[in-house]
């Protein structure tokens, strides 16, 4: 099935009206108008209805900034939208795009514009544009040394694994930048952090940060990552990370055993725990000095920071809760909360009016009130409440003994002595288990629908708020799913009226940027033009063209064949030998099965690989070889043939 991804039905049905009734009332068209910022130099300008619409298209590389746009590098797309007549940006209109092949020299008018623009809000997946500027990728963290990227519309046709990306050891904890260009992930049997680029979904740099690093919290100014090192012993703490410099700035020692770490939310305090010393530390983030140590009643067990209340909140294992605010030294907790023994953390929802504080031994949750620092209401749940996870509306509670994820409406607690209504959902067949470091619930952007990982059930489901029933699921791949998060690849405002997105071309040529607006009214093809990356050959897409040798007939279930494919140069056409990391990734449409297997060199550019496939289906093949720049994700999958059973 193809699951809901950016944009909601209702949103899909204003569009849609709105294609229908657009009239083609176009003032002018600038294609190269005099700069109002230096980035705009080459924006293309259009004026309808008094909205003023520019787009601009330009390589995200700085020293490539004013050169043409290349097929194979990461280009932003920039929707500018203003009132023509007074310049005021139209800010939270969420206009929405995408870019479509067209024919060479061609002008796309209006009326084609708005059929084009129909079939592609239909949503069908015979009919996708060449790039979907609407759209996010799921990032799965593995049990392994992996993450997963997942497209989460593909249906199929085609696997819905984009990548998958190496990393030097298993992961416990990541974080991403504000941009969503880099996450930051903690690798506790490696000692550091690895960098991921989330445009290319490759390991970019490794930082280290010290022994046995777990958990990683990026301060809302993005200027430092706070890793916790949970090595027993005197250097246990937390180590401090330049994210603009890449390098290990500080490290506070701060007590032996697991260490907690939340910032407030000006980012000007950091609040670490230690579990053996039975302490919350206050930093002073421009100093990176420790400000004061507070002494808690028993070992920490969670923390969390109340942007209402500008305090953070220590769960305790004796079932205290503990309010700091950090403002100034006070050689004391702000306040003090008692419930029973069992806590294992807290969670604030958005905006920081209520927590919620759970009890994994007693199967219970408590609604804190950071205004009063009271609890306010206490009620049963499933069982071993484990984590929290919020959306605007609804808190969901993971559960490590029960497949079930329980959601509470925000709106409705808060109230002393009334019961916390909740309803249910069965997020797969299995109890995943302990919670993971890392979210393993998500919102999915622009959706009101989360994304939850069991890795019990190898499987990503995707719930829609309302629903008795997730509405489908994401498989592993062969992978558990420990954690998940969404990468947000559509049009984001940055600037107030300025919305922005990072895509790349496969191939150059000739395209249609179509941008639509439901209110204010508004459909426009901005024509671009995506000139070839040096080197590049037409019908490659890459820095190789691949060559199938396919066995002779159909391949047969559960019979091993050897399938052989040749690369070439791209720009000389000659064998390609050498290559020692080319892997074969093979799938069963539509993606339920796949196998990755590296393939043996056999010389005049062949390389070879073993297949055996597990049932009757369509099979489809894609090549990598990172030494050379070839990822799955730059080339046309290869159909193999319909498997057929041996009988």
């Amino acid at each position: 099935m193809t699951l809901p991804v950016r944009l909601s039905l209702a949103r899909l049905l204003a569009l849609s009206a709105a294609v229908c009734v657009l009239t083609g009332a176009w003032v002018v068209i600038a294609r190269r108008p005099a700069p109002r910022a230096d980035r705009d130099a080459h924006a293309q300008r259009v004026v309808q209805g008094g909205v003023s619409v520019a787009l601009t298209v330009e390589p995200l590389a700085p020293a490539r900034r004013d050169n043409p746009p290349q097929n194979g590098e990461e280009l932003v797309f920039r929707v500018d939208l203003r009132d023509a007549t007074s310049g005021t940006p139209y800010s939270r209109v969420y206009p929405v795009a995408w870019v479509d092949a067209r024919s060479h020299g061609s002008v796309t008018g209006i009326d084609a514009c708005k059929d084009r623009a129909r079939v592609l809000l239909g949503d069908s997946p015979l009919n996708v544009a060449a790039l979907d500027l609407n759209v996010y990728h799921v990032i799965v963290l593995n049990r392994d040394a992996t993450l997963s990227v997942i497209d989460p519309r593909f249906s199929y046709g085609g696997s819905r694994l984009l990548a998958l990306v190496e990393l030097p050891s298993p992961a416990a904890d990541w974080a991403l930048t504000a941009d969503q260009r880099e996450l930051l992930v903690s690798l506790p049997e490696s000692g550091r952090v690895a960098v991921v680029d989330t445009s290319s979904y490759r390991v970019t740099a490794e930082i280290e940060v010290g022994p046995r690093p777990t958990r990683a919290v990026l301060q809302p100014d993005g200027g430092y990552l706070w890793v916790a090192v949970d090595e027993v012993g005197a250097d246990s703490g937390v180590s401090v990370v330049s994210v603009a410099e890449r390098k290990k700035v500080a490290g506070l020692r701060l007590g032996a055993g697991r260490h907690h770490i939340v910032l407030s939310d000006d980012s000007r305090v950091a609040f670490v725990t230690s579990e053996a010393a039975r302490t919350v530390s206050v930093v002073d983030v421009a100093t990176l000095a420790v400000r004061e140590t507070l002494a808690l009643p028993a070992a920490p067990t969670g923390i969390d920071y109340s942007t209402a209340a500008r305090s953070a909140y220590v769960t305790c294992a004796n079932g205290t809760i503990v309010a700091v605010d950090g403002a100034t030294p006070r050689g004391k907790p702000t306040a003090q909360m008692t419930t029973a023994p069992g806590l294992a953390g807290i969670a604030f929802a958005p905006r920081g009016r209520l927590g919620i504080a759970f009890d994994t031994e007693h199967d219970q949750i408590y609604v804190v009130d950071p205004a009063q620092n009271r609890i306010v209401q206490s009620g049963g749940v499933e069982n071993g409440p484990d984590q929290i996870s919020f959306s605007d509306t609804l808190a969901f509670l993971r559960h490590r003994g029960s497949e079930t994820v329980l959601m509470v409406p925000l709106d409705q607690i808060g109230q002393p002595g009334q019961r916390i209504p909740v309803a249910d959902f069965p997020a797969g067949q299995h109890a995943p288990g302990p919670a993971p470091l890392a979210r393993s619930m998500q919102r999915a952007p622009g959706a009101a629908a989360m994304l939850v990982a069991n890795p019990n059930d190898k499987a990503v489901y995707y719930y829609k708020e309302g629903m008795a029933a997730p509405m489908g699921s994401f498989e592993g791949y062969g992978h558990a799913p420990v954690a998940v998060l969404a990468i947000d690849r559509s049009l984001r405002e940055r600037t107030p009226g300025v919305y922005e997105t990072l895509a790349r071309f496969k191939e150059p040529g000739s395209y249609d940027v179509l941008v639509l607006l439901d209110a204010p009214r508004l459909l426009h093809c901005f024509p671009i033009e995506i000139a070839p990356q040096a080197g590049w050959r037409a019908g490659t897409g890459g820095p190789v063209t691949i060559e199938p040798l396919l066995p002779d007939g159909a391949l047969v279930a559960g019979r091993k064949a050897h399938l052989r494919l040749r690369l070439r140069d791209s720009a000389t056409g000659q064998p390609r030998d050498g290559l020692t990391d080319v892997v074969v990734q093979t799938f069963l449409a539509p993606g339920v099965w796949h196998v990755r297997t590296p393939a043996t060199p056999e010389g005049d550019g062949v390389y070879g690989v073993d297949l055996e496939v597990p049932e009757a289906g369509a099979y489809y093949v894609s090549l990598e070889a990172q030494s050379i720049g070839l990822r799955f994700h730059m080339q046309q999958n290869i159909f193999l043939a319909r498997s057929s059973d041996d009988r």
